[in-house]
């Protein structure tokens, strides 16, 4: 056990004079970890600033030692960062780190004396848990203020079981942290419970909810697209932002200023980033790390960037959101390279990714510039839209990945785009599922999507758009096929491709053997335009491969 006072100098310069704000827990709230149920969550959260001022590591901890305790006074960080030799990492030079023993005291202390001397590399105890059993302003070890590397072998910060919740990690303005070897984890954000309706948030982005229901109440398709088509994009973002919050039914933020707006991605939320958190002006590096069982009451589970971000050989699994991104949230620049994003869930949207968030409490976050490469994102849900990835406002680029297996109640089990641009180029979305509409992809409101050289296969949509729902946007798909995918509801239109109001070109493209309830099962349109070259097949198809509303056709389709 050790007691310590340091500065907070190192802090203070992350944030100037921003205001402090406590993270104040409802009283009787039992302490969660890992993955929460979808039928049982509730969600939570308010906007807020995430200050880094004012660490003063004062209280005395109880200590985890289960390893390489008999380092005496090496890791205690009096003599500054050991920058002297070095040896071979990955194939390159590294630096050679102070050595941190297996004692969370320790660990603080050697962070803050990072912060005040320009940074350091710290080594970490292999096999070593550092248990987390306190924290300052809602951080379970110091804001990262300067050019720290922490390094691990099968190494873990975790946060105790039992204590108060709190993030792991927070990344400041200037700060640059890389992880390597690490697992980070049980990082835990939650404030008082508000309801959140994912599907209100949904209809300002798309209105094929209200249309499914009157459907399935008894109105022919045709008269109910009808009916949209007298009123375009009603109720859609386009509409005032004071009249897209009415429609979300929750209480408004107790931390919100009354009369000023709150921008994310300015100022990120108080809960967002459970496992880590990244500000804007900071940067993070994983390579070969673990960010799982973190729990977010806003955005990003396992991490928030709103800074630059990289991702290699790294894991981000089992984390929870109870708003957007319950892998991964991004608002600034991410790229995800030779990862895996596995089993994460968020309630409103973005199960594996959400690149953006749409209004809830404050303004919307309009996404950053995502790039994702070679990795895989498997086995994510969420209650509302983007069971893989969600892109709001921003600009996506998916390459050599695979989406598969993910979940989404309302809309895009692989993938969702909603006023957003997205390239998905060479990869794989297969056996996605929705309740709602676009199993595969669903693209809505004035955004604009390529799809090459991939496949969408056996993705399976309840109402409309079995592999591809496309509104009011405009999407390509070139080179690629449409193959295997579902529209099984009662009623079930579009098994391939549902478009309503925008546009589809097909080019040198295959849509082949997909279902739907009711006809076509092939390509569905309404007011919309598809285009097909010559070199592309919508063939076998059933019931029918094509039918475009009204009394249109769709080029080189027959039937």
């Amino acid at each position: 056990m050790s007691n310590y006072l340091t500065n907070n100098e190192a802090s203070a310069r992350a944030t100037g004079s921003r205001s402090r704000r406590k993270l104040w827990l409802a009283s009787g709230v039992a302490g969660l970890t890992g993955v929460v149920s979808l039928a049982a969550v509730g969600v939570a959260g308010s906007a807020g600033a995430v200050g880094v001022s004012g660490l003063k590591w004062n209280t005395t901890q109880q200590v985890t030692k289960d390893g390489d305790q008999g380092r005496g006074d090496e890791g205690r960080g009096d003599e500054g960062p050991d920058r002297g030799d070095k040896d071979d990492h990955d194939g390159k030079d590294r630096e050679r780190g102070k050595e941190v023993p297996c004692d969370t005291d320790r660990l603080i202390q050697a962070i803050v004396f990072a912060n005040s001397r320009d940074g350091g590399v710290l080594d970490l105890a292999k096999g070593c848990t550092y248990n987390l059993t306190r924290n300052q302003d809602g951080n379970g070890l110091p804001v990262i203020t300067q050019d720290i590397t922490l390094r691990g072998e099968h190494t873990t910060i975790t946060r105790d079981a039992t204590a108060d919740y709190f993030r792991i990690l927070n990344v400041g303005p200037g700060g640059h942290l890389s992880l390597k070897g690490l697992t980070i984890k049980g990082g835990q954000t939650i404030e008082a419970l508000q309801p959140v309706s994912p599907a209100a948030v949904w209809g300002a982005y798309s209105d094929s909810q209200a249309i499914a229901a009157q459907v399935k109440a008894g109105t022919p398709l045709a008269q109910a697209l009808a009916a949209r088509k007298a009123n375009p994009k009603a109720g859609l973002k386009a509409a005032p932002k004071a009249a897209r919050k009415a429609a979300v039914k929750a209480a408004p933020s107790a931390k919100a200023k009354p009369g000023k707006a709150t921008t994310l991605v300015e100022e990120p939320g108080v809960n967002d980033g459970a496992g880590i958190l990244v500000q804007p002006g900071g940067t993070a590096n994983l390579f070969d790390t673990s960010v799982v069982l973190n729990q977010s009451g806003g955005n990003g589970g396992g991490l928030a960037n709103f800074g630059t971000t990289s991702l290699r050989h790294t894991e981000v699994a089992h984390n929870t959101a109870f708003f957007f991104g319950g892998g991964i949230f991004n608002a600034g620049l991410l790229q995800v390279d030779e990862s895996t994003i596995t089993d994460n869930t968020a309630i409103v949207g973005g199960g594996g990714i959400s690149n953006g968030a749409a209004e809830i409490f404050t303004e919307d976050v309009d996404g950053g510039t995502v790039l994702i490469e070679k990795s895989k994102i498997t086995d994510n849900e969420t209650l509302g839209f983007g069971g893989g990835v969600l892109d709001i406002g921003g600009n996506t680029t998916v390459r050599y990945t695979e989406l598969l297996s993910n979940t989404a109640v309302l809309a895009g089990g692989g993938l969702a785009v909603a006023d957003a641009q997205v390239n998905v180029d060479n990869s794989t979305v297969a056996k996605n599922s929705t309740a709602g509409v676009g199993g595969g992809v669903a693209v809505a409101f004035d955004s604009a999507v390529t799809i090459e050289k991939s496949h969408l296969k056996e993705n399976t949509a309840g109402f409309f758009g079995g592999g591809l729902f496309n509104a009011d946007s405009v999407t390509t798909v070139r080179e690629s096929e449409v193959v295997a995918n579902r529209a099984l509801g009662p009623i079930g239109v579009g098994g391939g491709i549902f478009n309503i109001f925008g546009e589809v070109n097909l080019s040198r493209t295959k849509v082949v053997n997909n279902f739907a309830t009711l006809a076509p099962g092939g390509v569905f349109t309404f007011e919309g335009v598809v285009n097909v070259d010559d070199k592309s097949a919508i063939v076998a198809n059933r019931p029918t491969n094509c039918l475009a509303i009204p009394g249109d056709t769709i080029p080189n389709c027959f039937g």
